[in-house]
């Protein structure tokens, strides 16, 4: 690597550091479920060997609330807790540095691709500073390493003249994908089946043969493992749902019976609802307009990647196809090969535009859209240098406004999305803790147990031998109602009259004259006669929490 490349590459990699570690415990502005789930669940098994339901050293999956999330990342976090404590910076450093070394993977994977360090280190720039990538690393993510470890993967695959273990290894790094998220559990075995038709001669080697069929043997047990699947019924794109919705088109429709069951059927529906969400995902309004339609992984309305990429990436993908026409590459049907499956694992969910379920396209659009942008500034020699000026002065432009959104209005408008409020919450409960008997927490916001879990540095072995520990599967999650003092209530189940709360369980939490009682609910929802003590607010200033006692 030439030394002026290196220091350009060190230059973006600092870049992509500074954009992914300034203020990481603040911004994104609270923990969500999810990463307080992940942060105690590591937390858990550090301290007592298995996870909070008791689970040794979890494999496959481990429970969660009931959507069973793959558990690597829980053991990439588990050092990082146990250097720094359980903190939000702890949990979320570890993915803050995937997104780093992602950028440097990035470099390799395009120049070994393309043979040009100029696309390579083009390539890293827009990894270090893409909304998409930017906005998700600074998190707790299982998308942050499933995707550091296929682009690791790769750049050994695309590199491997240079040295012999570069292969296996770059297939053991694939292997573990297969722990890391769920849409590179469907997409890997896909692409390596490619992969071995694409370089079948170097699959004939007995180490890459074992570890092959070991790949393999891997996802069939992970994919009969009956918790793999928990989630499908809920999110595949025919669910209990589309099968209603299926019934209702057949049951209004004036066609003869056998053309009805001929249109409407499970069939015919997956494959127009594939289709549809299979091209979305190549569209300009998905890439470079609006974005996902979660608020919790991407900026609402605003593309994934710059606008200012959008014409470079379609010429980067018709190169890309016209040189396949006339060079049979094998690079080049790699990088092809890669974008046609990437966006399956999303294409065959309900929900439209899932930013983290399309992840496996990083960092495919990056590196197409320097393979434009390379080729357009070489055709245009005489201009060549005013041009990159040009691009810089407004893709940096671009970066302003986005970290200007991100770090202001976002956070503002959406603190709602991310469950904020929590972590006051269990402050305030940390600091009066002895002055109550009994303390009850709406379950508005998410999982509450899980926020004071993680806050409180709830010692896990006393969490699961607490007597008082009240928890249930129900409706395909699992739910905490009761552990220690602390009683969880729907929003809806607090009394407007009297002292009486009933929770999803069943059971019932009574707040006599004799208990001193804390409620934390939502907004002007509270039992006749009870005191306010104190309101929690969101960012945009509107009330979260409210505070109330009985006496």
């Amino acid at each position: 690597m030439q030394k002026k490349a290196l220091i350009v590459l060190l230059l973006i990699v600092l870049l992509g550091g500074i954009l992914r570690l300034f203020r990481l415990g603040s911004f994104p502005v609270s923990l969500n479920w999810d990463e307080v789930s992940h942060g105690y669940n590591a937390y858990s098994i550090l301290k007592t060997g298995a996870d909070e339901w008791g689970k040794a050293f979890p494999v496959f999956n481990f429970r969660a609330y009931g959507d069973y999330p793959l558990p690597l990342n829980l053991y990439l976090t588990i050092p990082f807790i146990f250097f720094l404590g359980l903190s939000e910076f702890a949990i979320r450093f570890p993915h803050a540095l995937l997104g780093i070394f992602t950028i440097i993977s990035t470099y390799f994977l395009a120049w070994g691709l393309t043979k040009n360090k100029y696309v390579g280190l083009l390539s890293s720039f827009l990894i270090a500073i893409s909304p998409w990538t930017l906005f998700t690393s600074r998190f707790v993510l299982q998308s942050n390493l499933s995707i550091f470890l296929l682009v690791t993967s790769m750049a050994f695959l695309v590199n491997r003249e240079k040295k012999k273990y570069f292969f296996p290894l770059s297939l053991i790094l694939l292997f573990l994908t297969l722990f890391s998220y769920h849409s590179t559990r469907i997409f890997s075995p896909l692409f390596l089946i490619g992969l071995i038709f694409l370089f079948k001669n170097e699959f004939k080697n007995k180490l890459i043969v074992i570890v092959t069929i070991i790949f393999f043997a891997t996802t069939i047990l992970a994919f009969v493992n009956p918790e793999s699947r928990a989630r499908s019924k809920w999110v595949f794109l025919v669910n209990k749902s589309a099968v209603t919705k299926i019934e209702e088109q057949r049951n209004t429709s004036t066609l003869p019976f056998a053309i009805k069951r001929l249109l409407y059927n499970r069939p015919t529906y997956f494959a127009a609802e594939f289709a549809k969400n299979y091209l979305g995902y190549f569209s300009p309004k998905y890439l470079f307009l609006k974005g996902g339609t979660q608020y919790q992984f991407s900026i609402p309305n605003h593309g994934l990647e710059y606008l200012t990429n959008l014409p470079f990436f379609y010429i980067g993908l018709l190169l890309l196809l016209i040189k396949l026409i006339k060079e049979k590459d094998k690079n080049i049907k790699l990088i092809l090969l890669w974008l046609i499956l990437s966006p399956i694992p999303a294409s065959i969910t309900s929900e439209k535009f899932a930013v983290l379920r399309s992840s496996t396209m990083i960092p495919l659009v990056e590196i197409i859209s320097a393979i434009g942008l390379v080729y357009l500034l070489d055709l245009l020699k005489t201009k060549k240098k005013v041009l990159i000026y040009l691009y810089l002065l407004i893709i940096f432009f671009s970066l302003f406004r986005y970290l200007n959104v991100y770090f202001g209005e976002y956070s503002r408008k959406y603190s709602w999305s991310w469950q904020y409020g929590y972590k006051e919450a269990s402050n305030y409960i940390k600091a009066n803790y002895d002055k109550y008997d009994k303390i009850i927490i709406t379950k508005k916001y998410g999982e509450p147990h899980e926020f004071l879990l993680f806050y409180l540095k709830y010692d896990p072995i006393k969490y699961k031998n607490d007597l008082n520990l009240i928890r249930f599967g129900q409706s395909d999650w699992y739910w905490v109602d009761r552990f220690d003092k602390f009683y969880f209530v729907n929003d809806w189940e607090v009394p407007k009259i009297g002292n009486d709360f009933v929770l999803e369980s069943g059971n019932t939490v009574d707040c006599l004259t004799t208990d001193h009682c804390l409620l934390i609910t939502g907004p002007d929802n509270y039992p006749n006669g009870w005191k306010k003590l104190e309101t929690i607010n969101f960012v945009d200033g509107k009330p979260a929490f409210e505070m109330y006692e009985n006496k």
